[in-house]
């Protein structure tokens, strides 16, 4: 036997009003069409449901036993197929995977997560290493949010550019770089540090001095950004990074950051996610939210930290 659940809404309004002409008017259908769904949910349930007594109809034992199964299946009914309901950050549990680059996550991976418990207590964030540029964990929904200096190649990946930023060199206080104007020649000729998680030495600055006929001294690589802003300060290894990467380390390890003595065009930062979760509220709620830390990062520095370049 084939089961319409609209029975079910029927039913409830059945046994909460107790009597035929109060459900019709609830659910505004005609008192014949109200008899005609009990006479089939006595068919489907093998009970008659209600029965009359007088002027009146009272449920009978069976339906007494389910009335408040049957209500509260009607009202999860309606939640899941009415529109999304106001977001309640307060109460809200989830589990977001968000893989950013590795700069990213040292420059302002704190204030998000920070800002995420400040708001909604009950969220768990997890971010794993940055695993290369448009892998297919967004689209298998094992990441949420991830980050990219390019927009997505793949289809039904969305993308939000959320701000653009130069390449600074940043160096220790008292480098020899800082004595009088940073020449191209004077850069090259200086020994550099990159970051790579496969231990690569050559990176996009590379490329770009190659096209100007130039080649750089790259002596070390590294797998994070965060143990190159701590190597830099102790040696004389120079740093080429996004210009907000180096603004925590000025305060920190007092790094000195001078013009990139090259034209470079403009880093672009995208944030990218699914289109399955374009109307997901609480999915939204994160974008938006590392959408502004990240332009908050952006925002001009309230004053210098001892570089030349301010």
């Amino acid at each position: 036997m084939q089961l319409d659940l609209n029975l079910l809404t029927a039913l409830d309004a059945l046994l909460e009003e107790g009597s035929v002409a109060g459900a019709a008017a609830r659910l505004h259908v005609t008192a014949p069409a109200m008899s005609r769904s009990l006479g089939r949910i006595r068919k489907a349930t093998g009970d008659q449901i209600l029965v009359r007594t007088g002027r009146s109809m009272v449920p009978t034992t069976r339906a007494l036993a389910i009335r408040a199964q049957v209500h509260t299946l009607v009202q999860q009914a309606h939640q899941l197929l009415s529109a999304q309901q106001e977001l309640d950050l307060a109460a809200l549990e989830r589990v977001f995977t968000v893989r950013w680059h590795d700069a990213l996550t040292a420059a302002c991976g704190t204030d998000l997560i920070a800002a995420v418990h400040r708001r909604a207590p009950g969220v768990q964030l997890r971010l794993p290493a940055e695993s290369g540029t448009d892998t297919p964990e967004l689209r298998r929904g094992e990441v949420d949010l991830a980050s990219s200096t390019s927009r997505p190649a793949l289809p039904g990946i969305r993308h939000r550019l959320v701000s653009e930023d130069r390449l600074v060199v940043a160096v220790r206080p008292g480098h020899p770089l800082t004595k009088g104007p940073l020449s191209l020649e004077r850069y090259t000729a200086a020994q550099h540090l990159t970051v790579s998680r496969r231990g690569r030495l050559r990176d996009p600055v590379d490329d770009v001095l190659a096209t100007h006929g130039h080649e750089r001294r790259v002596v070390t690589a590294v797998s994070s950004v965060a143990f190159a802003l701590q190597l830099a300060p102790a040696t004389d290894l120079v740093l080429t990074l996004p210009d907000t990467v180096t603004r925590t380390a000025r305060e920190r390890f007092g790094l000195i950051t001078l013009p990139l003595p090259l034209q470079v065009p403009a880093i672009p930062l995208y944030l990218l996610w699914h289109q399955r979760y374009d109307d997901d509220r609480a999915h939204a709620w994160l974008r938006d939210l590392a959408t502004e830390t990240v332009q908050a990062l952006f925002a001009p520095p309230a004053a210098s930290h001892g570089s030349p370049s301010a």
